[in-house]
């Protein structure tokens, strides 16, 4: 499994990779985007199996990645980590496609609660 992370912190991604690490599931590569345009292009070239994207980043955030995913009719698991955590920004996720949204501070935990129906 490819797991493609997109946040345009180096740091976050990082956290991100060691959280995913310290969860049930192994078996899986990590592809690294620093923003939306690059997360574009690495989906298609690298073809994920899941997106793991933040949501305010520089260049596109990430709904309008999620958005333009949609558009091209993939189906790529696609789910947010992000410090946004009103009812709005959960709405639109959701409508847009998203299949989870984590909210930082997160913890393995919760990324294996928000993981566990789509990769089990």
């Amino acid at each position: 499994m490819k797991i493609l992370i997109v946040d345009d912190s180096k740091a976050m991604r990082m956290i991100v990779c060691r959280t995913l690490r310290q969860t049930d599931f192994s078996g899986f590569t990590v592809i690294e985007a620093e923003n939306g345009v690059d997360a574009l292009k690495k989906i298609a070239s690298e073809a994920p199996d899941l997106v793991l994207s933040d949501w305010n980043m520089p260049e596109m955030k990430g709904i309008d990645l999620l958005k333009r995913v949609r558009e091209t009719g993939s189906k790529v698991r696609f789910g947010f980590i992000t410090s946004e955590s009103s009812l709005e920004t959960k709405r639109l996720a959701n409508e847009s496609g998203a299949d989870f949204l984590v909210t930082k501070p997160f913890t393995p935990d919760s990324m294996q609660a928000a993981l566990n129906p789509i990769l089990s």
